[in-house]
């Protein structure tokens, strides 16, 4: 959305007076305590000795990983990879705050002292090693996952948790009979910001939501602007890699280094980017799973005639550049009546950076705008007894609903920030993506024997296998929608794990 500064400014203020005035918890407050994951979903720091884990994965995701772990829970004794640029940059890093590498993190001794593998069976032969990092090419998740999980490791392993919702099944059997932990890496459920702007939701101060969108936009219309197109590392084309990556299941070097372009590989842009979005709005709308999806995904941009420079037109990518998805939501009233009915819209394009990622949540009272993981905006509708609204004006908590729930928005007359004190949004302050969380917590449970199917509330496993799977569910049923040009009606066998019915082949579907 387009804001003023001014009414940026003032969303932000209204959303941390919203939190602080319904919780009692501000996010600063939160994000300058140690263990920022047990301090705010209320369990014990961890007590015994860290968690001896081994990275699988060195790559883009993995060193965003490596930087994020918590050294006071996770003890990094391996890490594998087949490409030699990435064992490297793994301990040195991209010279970024996003990828510090392990030498930075750790210090030389430790670092260097971190053992080195090409290959992820000889990882996962390591009697030391108690649980697994995995950040690979999404074809192998599962097949890697397994693999870690036959051989006795707890396994955290990075979204989207599978090509194909049979693989994902099967995960969740392995794990089971292996009785070790399955987690996959959709850090929202671990982001302090979006658990905020959650309890916001579920209090109902925002009314009643009938409209969510999404969106991942991003410009790569620039000559040579593309970070999902690489060159491939002199040291990785040195080396034999190429000759050996169909044993790993590549067809070239190129595909391994490239894989988010190839659709043997990836998933597309449902896969990498739209299935956060999918499951911000999923938490948003207390997790229940999607009536229907209906959409469009093209190629229109990349290697079409006349259209952006030559490298784009002669670009080979596979997957769409363009995706256009609406998905039908049952409301908290849909069983009583099937009118009750939330649209959530979504759209990845690479032609356009506006609105570059984040969620706007539609109330009949308010609006709520998540903003790169960063930042949340909140704003009133006008009218009623609440009176004035809009992105200009500065709101307050003003009484609890009824029965005790939540609170109503009103009006401030004042033109102070909301709270009467500095701006919330003056604040420079980082805000945890939920990486280090979500790997805290992950240790946590491994340390204290936390059962897989342990509910949240008992401080289960936040993103378990099953709910990881529901957010493949979507993007994968989204990606069909948009290739069969049709509208399908999601199955509730589907997100059953014990029932072998998977969309991928579904009659209805592909005929």
């Amino acid at each position: 959305m387009n804001f003023s500064p001014e009414e940026r400014a003032i969303g932000k203020d209204n959303f941390h007076e919203a939190v602080g005035v319904s919780r009692r918890a501000f996010l600063k407050t939160a994000a300058a305590a140690p263990a920022l994951g047990a301090f705010y979903f209320g369990y014990e720091k961890l007590k015994g000795t860290p968690v001896k884990v081994g990275f699988i994965g060195t790559g883009d995701e993995g060193s965003v990983l490596l930087t994020q772990h918590p050294p006071d829970y996770m003890d990094i004794v391996a890490i594998a990879d087949l490409r030699t640029s990435n064992l490297k940059r793994a301990l040195t890093g991209d010279n970024n705050e996003h990828r510090v590498g392990l030498i930075k993190k750790l210090g030389h001794k430790k670092a260097t002292s971190i053992k080195q593998y090409a290959d992820h069976k000889e990882l996962l032969a390591d009697p030391e090693i108690e649980a697994v990092v995995i950040a690979v090419p999404l074809n192998v998740h599962a097949s890697i996952t397994i693999d870690a999980l036959k051989a006795g490791k707890h396994v955290l392993c990075e979204k989207l948790m599978a090509q194909n919702i049979t693989d994902c099944k099967e995960m969740i059997r392995v794990g089971k009979q292996a009785n070790r932990l399955l987690a996959v890496g959709h850090q929202r459920h671990y982001s302090v910001l979006y658990d905020n702007a959650n309890d916001l939701v579920k209090q109902g101060v925002l009314g009643d939501i009938k409209f969510i969108r999404a969106s991942w936009h991003r410009n790569n219309s620039f000559p040579n602007a593309d970070s999902w197109s690489k060159t491939i590392p002199a040291e990785d084309k040195k080396s034999d890699l190429d000759s050996r990556v169909s044993q790993y299941g590549f067809d070239s070097l190129n595909q391994l280094v490239n894989w988010r372009l190839f659709n043997k590989t990836g998933g597309g842009l449902m896969a990498e980017l739209g299935s956060h979005q999918m499951d911000a709005c999923s938490i948003f709308l207390g997790k229940v799973h999607p009536l229907a999806v209906q959409g469009y995904g093209g190629k229109n941009f990349y290697h079409v005639k006349g259209v952006g420079s030559k490298d784009k037109q002669n670009d080979p990518r596979e997957i769409d550049d363009h995706v256009y998805v609406t998905l039908e939501f049952p409301g908290k009233h849909y069983a009583e009546d099937k009118n009750d009915i939330v649209i959530v819209t979504y759209s990845s394009i690479n032609t356009n950076r506006m609105e570059p990622y984040g969620e706007t949540i539609f109330g009949s009272r308010g609006t709520l705008v998540t903003e790169l993981e960063q930042s949340v905006m909140l704003y009133k509708e006008a009218g009623g007894d609440t009176g004035g609204g809009g992105p200009g004006q500065r709101l307050r908590l003003v009484q609890a609903a009824a029965g005790g729930g939540g609170g109503v928005l009103s009006a401030s007359p004042s033109l102070a920030p909301a709270g009467g004190g500095a701006s919330a949004s003056s604040s420079d302050e980082k805000v945890s993506r939920g990486y280090t969380e979500e790997m805290e917590h992950f240790c946590w449970c491994i340390r204290n024997n936390i059962p897989q199917d342990t509910p949240i509330d008992q401080h289960g496993l936040r993103c378990p296998g099953k709910h990881a799977m529901a957010d493949a569910i979507m993007a994968i049923t989204a990606n069909l929608a948009m290739k069969h040009k049709k509208r399908i009606v999601f199955k509730e066998e589907w997100f059953d794990p014990d029932n072998p019915a998977v969309p991928e082949t579904d009659p209805d579907i592909v005929g």
